[in-house]
């Protein structure tokens, strides 16, 4: 079994900056991929960034590719999502993940099994 627990979200306006933060506990942190993926009001859930367990490959969504970073200290047993330039359609409540194989775009966001409990973030204009 594995825990996570997001947080770090909130409001902000649009070309501001924030950092989501996601701790894992329950198995060993270092063996996991992660992954972030967001859902706004009445759309599918969707992927945002994934990164390997050593952090040394990462992935990106088309729409936050130069602008989020995904990011991961395997001593604190957390990983990060840096977002910066945020835009208003990049409103809704992001959530962490974790699984055994690298996280893609190309995976079903259904396929995974362990998640957090989702931090809401809101860009004004």
């Amino acid at each position: 079994q594995v825990q996570l627990v997001e947080s770090g979200g909130g409001l902000v306006q649009a070309g501001g900056s924030l950092r989501l933060s996601c701790s894992a506990s329950g198995r060993t942190f270092s063996s996991l991929c992660m992954g972030w993926f967001r859902q706004a009001p009445g759309k599918e859930r969707e992927f945002v960034g994934g990164i390997s367990w050593s952090g040394g490959s990462t992935r990106y969504a088309d729409s936050v590719k130069g602008r989020f970073t995904i990011s991961r200290d395997n001593a604190k047993n957390t990983v990060y999502l840096q977002m910066n330039s945020l835009k208003t359609e990049d409103t809704a409540v992001y959530y962490c993940a974790a699984d055994a194989r690298l996280i893609t775009a190309t995976r079903p966001w259904n396929e995974y099994v362990y998640w957090g409990q989702g931090t809401q973030v809101a860009v004004s204009s």
